[in-house]
């Protein structure tokens, strides 16, 4: 509900800060007092756009800002889902400045009107002649026979399982999709994978298989060369290996008289232990060598088919070919997934549209019973309200669709006078009518479900007598259950509210300016004696003012 309302530099306001209570208020007010401009500042709150024109005084900027008590109407999903602060009483606040920019803010955070719009429709209901198309609305009339059918449990069951519904028929169109492209696409993505696959790329390492290689090509070259450093080293007449033993004769035979001939001796028969392993590894190293032409070729052939193959999918790396194999491979096995995933999916969507269709059932046979008794109740509301002759139908059809709200299709169709055919309500109602129609209507919703705050402004216009009371009657039952406002002419309805208020324009330092003040009871009698004389109060309008309080 709306607890209160502050207004600063907003067109005739300059400063207005007003409480309002819960249940059935009036706020009443001569013609130009400025009540449509405090319903303007209150629009400004819910998300309704303005420019700097508005303004009160050009060089200060507009601030306006509501608190209101949401504690009932469950929007902590709707305030986590926009970051905003959540608080059961929540402060909405919007600035503009003489430049014309505007800010909004919920909870001090701010936030950008399309939120402050949709939070704001859930808080505040202005009801006027002019804005009844919400009564033409299938969705709202869905709506009215569901609080009254009491469909709000099964209904919401429905709804959950026909967001899965969805859920999964978006994702077998995705998965449908991928798979016809991943089954153009398996004939290549196959050859790709066995090509790669076929030179086992885990177990490949090019360094040494190109080391490999050079060694096969140079076999012949290498034999010899090693053939002849152990030749050299131990096989020749001259060898080194001969004449280092000689040189280490030679050194034995003057060590007695030349001592550092032991060193020298020392030295060189560590050279021939170094020089015999070479000669050794050379002789072995030698008869390694296998010369296979063969196998050199079928060596190459792979190697130059892992350099094509590099080449071919723009890598440098082994690691990055695997990458590039495997990436193949998934798109193979993608086709098996998304096969199976499909079948799954078409199973649950076979048993989820069984338990739609037997809700959906269910529904509608609720509200095919609810038909009757909202009629009834419509209808009598309507005839204290001095419409007689209407009629009203409820037509439910049901069809073989899934909607969000069941598989029907709910149409009012409305008639006010005997001789005329009920029709859709916006090609015949009037506006009059269609206002007398919402307010037996949101009374009936008030019963069954949280709706905002609704502020009536000016819908008993062209109505007077009987039909005012039982307009306030409806509004006053409405305020058991719910905050209601209504700007009012009438003193029949402006006498029922609970609370009273009343705008008044005045001029001082050569400014209009507006204002609202709570009335108490003799400033109630008095504004009621004014509603029912006119300018001069007399004491018979007193009196009847006071019969009216009651």
């Amino acid at each position: 509900m709306l607890k209160t309302l502050e207004v600063h530099n907003y067109a005739l306001i300059r400063e207005l800060n007003i409480n309002f209570q819960s249940g059935f208020s009036t706020i009443t007010g001569e013609t130009g007092a400025g009540k449509s401009i405090l319903l303007g500042a209150l629009g400004l709150i819910l998300g309704n756009r303005t420019d700097s024109s508005a303004l009160n005084n050009n060089e200060d900027k507009c601030v306006i800002e509501a608190t209101f008590d949401i504690s009932n109407y469950n929007l902590q999903p709707f305030f986590k889902h926009n970051e905003l602060e959540y608080d059961n009483e929540t402060i909405i606040r919007r600035e503009i400045t003489p430049a014309g920019k505007s800010r909004a803010f919920v909870n001090d955070s701010p936030t950008n009107l399309n939120v402050l719009k949709e939070l704001g429709s859930v808080l505040v209901d202005i009801h006027s002649q002019h804005e009844n198309l919400q009564l033409n609305s299938s969705y709202f009339q869905m709506t009215v026979l569901d609080a009254v059918a009491s469909n709000a449990e099964i209904r919401n069951n429905y709804t959950n399982k026909y967001n899965r519904y969805k859920d999964i028929n978006s994702r077998i169109e995705t998965l449908e999709s991928e798979a016809k492209n991943a089954a153009d696409d398996l004939d290549y993505n196959t050859f790709q994978f066995n090509q790669l696959n076929e030179l086992n790329l885990e177990k490949v390492n090019i360094s040494e298989m190109e080391q490999e290689l050079e060694l096969m090509e140079n076999a012949e070259a290498i034999q010899q060369s090693l053939g002849s450093v152990f030749s050299i080293i131990s096989e020749s007449e001259q060898s080194i290996n001969s004449m280092l033993l000689q040189a280490k004769q030679s050194l034995e035979s003057i060590k007695h008289a030349y001592p550092k001939a032991s060193g020298y001796i020392e030295r060189i028969e560590s050279c021939r232990i170094d020089l015999n392993d070479i000669s050794a590894e050379a002789e072995t190293g030698a008869e390694d060598i296998i010369t296979d032409p063969n196998k050199a070729q079928l060596l190459k052939e792979k190697l130059d088919s892992i350099y094509s193959v590099m080449k071919k999918h723009n890598v440098d790396n082994i690691a990055d070919l695997i990458e590039v194999k495997n990436n193949f491979e998934n798109k193979i096995l993608s086709v098996e997934n998304n096969n199976s995933e499909l079948e799954t999916l078409k199973k649950e969507l076979s048993t989820i549209i069984k338990e739609m269709e037997s809700l959906a059932g269910k529904i509608s046979e609720s509200r095919k019973k609810a038909a009757e008794p909202l009629t009834k109740h419509v209808l009598s509301q309507l005839t204290g309200l001095g419409m007689k002759n209407t009629i009203l139908e409820v037509n439910v059809s049901s069809n073989s669709h899934f909607y969000p709200t069941g598989k029907d299709q709910v149409n009012f169709l409305f008639s006010a006078n005997k001789n005329m055919p009920a029709q859709n309500i916006s090609k015949i109602a009037s506006g009059g009518e269609i206002s007398r129609l919402m307010l037996t209507i949101k009374e009936l919703l008030s019963k069954s479900i949280a709706l905002p705050t609704i502020i009536f402004d000016e819908i008993d216009t062209g109505v007077s007598g009987d039909i005012a009371y039982k307009m306030a009657d409806i509004m006053a039952e409405m305020g058991k259950n719910m905050q209601v406002i209504s700007i009012t002419h009438l003193p029949q309805i402006a006498a029922r509210g609970k609370n009273h208020y009343r705008v008044s324009k005045s001029e001082a330092n050569n400014s209009v300016q507006t204002s609202i003040i709570k009335l108490n009871t003799d400033e109630r009698i008095n504004e009621l004696a004014r509603m029912l004389s006119g300018k001069d109060i007399t004491n018979q309008a007193i009196e009847n003012a006071k019969s009216l309080l009651g």
